[in-house]
């Protein structure tokens, strides 16, 4: 599983437990590109996910554990 994540800063948690599944996390400073975005709630445009990520799930990781969020990564990209 050699997806790459981005997260945002703030969320170390879930960048742990996205690391200890097998992800690659990176920052959305890094300048890489992601297979998907996790973020704290703020304005995507604002954030420049688009430049981040072209096709790949959005997460909002408002009100959620870790585990919820490496569920919803996963639950999209199984449909």
């Amino acid at each position: 599983m050699n997806k790459v994540i981005a997260v945002e800063d703030g969320l170390s948690p879930v960048k742990q437990f996205l690391q200890e599944k097998g992800y690659q996390v990176v920052s959305f400073q890094s300048g890489k590109t992601a297979d998907a975005a996790v973020i704290s709630g703020g304005d995507e445009n604002m954030l420049g996910i688009q430049n981040i990520v072209q096709n790949g799930p959005v997460i909002d990781a408002r009100g959620m554990r870790p585990e919820d969020v490496w569920r919803a990564i996963e639950g999209k990209w199984k449909h």
